[in-house]
């Protein structure tokens, strides 16, 4: 019987999920073990050393969108693989920092081969080459990499306490060099037709997807984004979603720690968040099938609105904290997964990279401003209790909007073609 080939989509997955652990490993996750000895040997506060992290976010924000289009127009293959290649000297180069301005240099740089490397390049790839399994596809990227943390946040620590911080972060960046770039140029492919193939290995072409313009005029996507009521809703929805994740993420052991909790508790239940946004991201795909999945992301959201509830009525006692850790863990990783399968599904593929970076400019405001402002609140209030209200209500915005901007409107989306 003759042997019906692997479709090349489930290879690029395949790299995409190794890729995308390492890059986020070493470039995002290293940074919370690093920063402590680099602080010691160089004498830098805790605020400089957290502003050139800032302004690496700052940075992957800006480049967000000519990034995008250039993946619209050209593919990831070519970005991707020499993204992969600039990491590895900018890791390299962080390795021998100075002074706070080589330091600053350095995560200028890493913020821009972030925009290059992580999650919306990759996502761009996988849209491209799946349909009907584009969820499944998206997943199995996620989960993996949802891993990254949990092997290289001790990685790191191991390597640092081996070798010393500046040697360890060399050993991470040959770790770069090797499972990245080259992956990235031999198996990605801008699209199934390169190949000579159809998404998801199909003998026919998907039925046609919307579109939302398929030319040059990025100032004519910008204006239509600024029209839609979906998008809009959609970037309210996951903006509002990212910056409950952010604060969070930030602030949640100190909050914990205001409420009484020990340290050791404190820090097991911001660890357990990131086992359980992969637990949510599972949930949730599975739960979405022959369903919208839009409404499936609205309860996730909610279930978070309510854990925000508990925090604030019973975050004081152990089982308060655990059942917020629950109720929010559901939708912590929730935004990563949805926002690309959900843009695809309304917008189709031609300018999805586009589109998803003009919503990652609102993700990247939302996650820079974020921890300062509940930062300020805490010293302003002498309380976290403001801060645990103002993330009860993003969690419920981002339910409301995300529910709105899946119902289908009595009149059709518009499609820009912009050539």
């Amino acid at each position: 019987m003759r042997r019906v080939p692997a479709f090349h989509g489930w290879r690029i997955v395949g790299v995409l999920a190794v890729t995308e652990t390492v890059s986020w490993g070493v470039l995002y996750y290293s940074f919370a073990v690093v920063q402590v000895p680099m602080r010691a040997e160089l004498g830098m506060s805790p605020a400089t050393v957290a502003g050139a992290w800032s302004l690496a976010v700052l940075v992957a924000g800006v480049a967000a969108v000519p990034v995008g289009r250039w993946l619209d127009r050209h593919g990831a293959r070519g970005l991707m693989t020499a993204g992969s290649v600039l990491a590895v000297l900018m890791v390299v180069a962080w390795s021998r920092v100075q002074t706070v301005t080589g330091l600053y240099l350095v995560f200028a740089g890493i913020g821009l081969v972030s925009a290059a490397v992580l999650y919306e390049p990759a996502f761009a790839v996988v849209v491209r080459w799946f349909a009907a399994d584009r969820a499944r596809a998206l997943l199995t990227v996620t989960v993996v990499a949802g891993f990254a943390s949990t092997i290289f946040l001790p990685l790191s620590q191991a390597l640092i306490r081996a070798v010393g911080w500046r040697d360890a972060l060399l050993l991470l960046a040959l770790v770069l060099a090797v499972t990245t770039a080259l992956p990235h140029l031999l198996v990605l492919r801008r699209e199934p037709a390169d190949l000579g193939l159809h998404p998801d290995g199909a003998s026919s072409p998907p039925s046609p997807q919307p579109v939302v313009g398929t030319g040059d005029r990025l100032g004519r996507t910008i204006a239509w984004a600024a029209v839609d009521r979906r998008f809009s809703l959609l970037t309210l929805a996951f903006t509002a979603n990212a910056l409950a994740v952010v604060v969070v993420a930030v602030h949640l052991v100190p909050f914990l720690r205001e409420l009484g909790h020990s340290a050791m508790v404190a820090a097991t239940a911001a660890g357990c968040l990131g086992a359980l946004s992969v637990a949510g991201r599972l949930l949730v795909t599975v739960a979405a099938r022959g369903r919208s999945t839009g409404q499936v992301v609205a309860v996730a959201f909610g279930a978070q609105a309510l854990g925000g509830v508990v925090l604030l009525l019973a975050g004081g006692t152990l089982p308060g904290a655990v059942a917020f850790v629950l109720f929010f863990g559901i939708g912590f990783g929730v935004g990563t997964i949805a926002r690309p399968a959900m843009l695809a599904e309304a917008y189709g593929t031609a300018s999805y990279a586009t589109l998803s970076a003009l919503l990652g400019v609102a993700l990247t405001a939302a996650r820079a401003v974020g921890p300062l402002a509940a930062g300020a609140v805490r010293t302003w209030t002498g309380s976290y209790q403001p801060v645990a209200t103002g993330i009860v209500a993003a969690c419920a915005v981002a339910a409301v909007a995300v529910a709105r901007g899946t119902q289908p409107t009595a009149s059709r989306t518009p499609r820009v073609h912009l050539r």
